[in-house]
């Protein structure tokens, strides 16, 4: 806020000086924010004014620039003035080399901001390296230099020996004169070694390239070597060849440890058992074999160049938007369960995380993809079968407490029944009843503990014709018309028929039940395959939503306020003891149940 109050108040008094100024300058708050550049500074950036607003401090620098920009900068804000050279990376990737000047912004004695002039001094740079190397000659060309200088002849004979061979290769100068220098070569380089040197005679040329040679005590060392040829200016013929023999051989094992690491990390990255991309901006650069099946992809190929945003489902766009610009600020993202779309279009669960990393030398985005499917179904499982042994111990008590008063009802009815001589009609009525009651009492216990089936051949027509019966009184009063529509006769099923009877009774319950205005429910019956039969319960209610459809099945799972959730379990549970299987749709015109069970086979003669 002080910041902002300070350039309102005195940006306007050296416009000139700031928008005029050849040297780029850029205003930081004291949290490293950009806030305001001159033209300068988008020229030698290449980010306008918005994008530059955009970015802190770091993003400006390569990373092994950024510790040092960063000590000058947290000096700066406590009021000292820095001067420093250092690397800035523009918006294409390229460095440019700046002399930066941080200058403390206070107002009212306290610091509120940092003003950076950065002046371009990448052609004065070039220009320092150019003497340089030209006094880097001139220093190789003395006689206590610690690389090796070497002088022969056209035949390849060692003329001249700095003093440095000794103390490098072991050998004294008079070891190493009048041989002939591929003497000292590994075999497997020799080839090599010879066939650059034409190469530099042929051209009269530069020859530079790496070999072993062997030192005095025998080991091989890697060895940098630089030949040029020495002309006669008048004849035009070479004299001899000079070559500069630099050791290597750190440098080459730092080289082959970081790519033996480099290695390691591309195998454990290419073999990981989570899917991992890496991306730039919106764009996938790399994936791992594990994520380009878990994409549905045959090649990497197919993957390659793709949007990231383009695998994520529409519903969590928003949120990897969010989570993407979190991770190009520099910060690492955690785990997020999220929606992804295989190139099939087949949607799948997955915990994704990002982390900011550096991918051909420039800022990249590391995903990891952590398929979770079989995660959530162990989970759903596991919380179904917790819920299926609560409703099986509560259907035990329930079937137990309530069949001990009713045994006591059913003895003294009798006692009642023997004792009187009329009303033997509301006995039966009674009787009966209580003889359903025992039959739902056993129904519930399924739950507790499954008992044997009683199989039995069952005309499947005339059993739905009884359950339509049955339930045409209710269906009535709630001015619910059922129909029936068989596409044939006696289609026989081996079944338990009080068992199936309860299933279609439930069905047909809540059809009516989900129409509390009135309206038809249809009883569908239709061969479904040579050796199955389908049953097709339609009726014309408001419908569920598609998050209710889903949990249907589930103990104790209800909309009724008065239900307990265990009718469309018991009756899954009876259909699947039938080998049979039960499915449910729904929209806003009505649900429709089906209900497939295989028929009985024909006696073979």
């Amino acid at each position: 806020m002080l910041l902002g109050k300070y350039l309102d108040e005195n940006i306007s008094r050296c416009e000139t000086l700031f928008t005029c100024n050849q040297d780029s300058m850029f205003i930081l708050d004291i949290e490293g924010h950009v806030v305001q550049v001159n033209p300068a500074f988008e020229k030698i950036s290449g980010f306008s004014t918005e994008e530059a607003k955009q970015l802190k401090l770091q993003f400006l620098f390569p990373i092994d620039n950024v510790n040092k920009v960063f000590h000058h900068f947290h000096k700066a804000v406590l009021g000292q003035f820095q001067n420093f050279d250092c690397k800035m990376m523009n918006k294409n990737g390229q460095l440019v080399d700046l002399n930066v000047t941080n200058i403390p912004i206070s107002m009212n004695d306290q610091i509120v901001g940092v003003c950076a002039v950065g002046r371009d001094i990448t052609a004065l740079k070039r220009k320092k390296e150019e003497i340089r190397k030209i006094e880097e000659m001139q220093r190789i060309l003395t006689d206590d230099v610690l690389d090796v200088i070497i002088s022969t002849n056209m035949q390849g004979e060692i003329l001249y020996v700095s003093p440095s061979c000794e103390h490098i290769l072991g050998y004294t100068e008079d070891e190493v004169i009048n041989q002939n220098s591929l003497t000292f070569i590994h075999p497997d380089d020799k080839k090599k070694a010879y066939m650059n040197r034409k190469k530099s005679l042929d051209t009269l040329g530069n020859g530079r390239d790496c070999y072993r040679v062997r030192k005095k005590d025998g080991e091989y060392v890697w060895m940098e070597s630089l030949c040029k040829p020495i002309i006669d200016t008048e004849t035009l013929l070479v004299l001899e060849v000079v070559s500069v023999i630099r050791d290597i051989s750190k440098q080459t094992k730092v080289e082959e440890e970081a790519k033996k690491r480099e290695e390691t990390y591309r195998d454990i990255v290419e073999y990981s058992p989570d899917a991992v991309f890496i991306a730039r901006g919106n764009k996938i650069l790399f994936i791992n074999e594990t994520g380009a099946k878990l994409l549905g992809a045959t090649k990497k190929e197919d993957i390659l160049n793709k949007k990231v945003i383009d695998f994520f489902h529409p519903d969590y766009h928003e949120i990897a938007k969010k989570r993407i610009k979190v991770v190009t600020r520099g910060d690492t993202t955690d785990f997020y369960e999220y929606k992804l779309i295989c190139l099939d279009g087949t949607v799948f669960f997955a915990e994704v995380k990002a982390i900011p990393t550096i991918f051909q030398n420039k800022p990249a985005k590391h995903i990891i993809i952590r398929d979770i499917t079989e995660q959530k179904r162990t989970q759903e499982l596991l919380l179904n079968s917790e819920k299926l042994n609560v409703a099986g111990q509560l259907a035990a008590g329930i079937a137990h407490e309530v069949r001990n008063p009713l045994t006591a009802i059913k003895g003294f009815l009798r006692l009642m029944e023997a004792q009187a001589d009329n009303n033997q009609t509301y006995f039966e009525i009674i009787k009966s009843e209580m003889d359903r009651i025992e039959l739902i009492l056993s129904e519930l216990l399924v739950l507790a503990k499954p008992h044997e089936l009683k199989f039995e051949p069952v005309d499947l027509n005339r059993l739905i014709d009884s359950v339509k019966t049955l339930i045409d009184t209710q269906a009535i009063m709630n001015g619910v018309h059922i129909e029936t529509s068989y596409c044939a006769k006696n289609f026989m099923i081996n079944c338990d028929r009080n068992q199936l009877k309860q299933v279609f009774i439930n069905i047909l319950k809540n059809a009516i039940e989900a129409m509390p205005k009135g309206g038809v429910v249809t009883i569908e019956l239709k061969k479904h395959s040579f050796n199955k039969i389908k049953l097709l319960f339609k009726d014309t209610g408001k419908g569920m939503p598609q998050d209710i459809l889903k949990r249907l099945g589930e103990p104790f799972f209800t909309t009724k306020e008065d239900g307990t959730g265990l009718g469309i379990m018991i009756s899954k549970q009876i259909v699947e003891n039938h080998e049979g299987t039960i499915h449910f749709w729904s929209d806003q015109k009505g649900t429709i149940i089906e209900v497939i069970l295989p028929l009985m086979r024909p006696k073979q003669v």
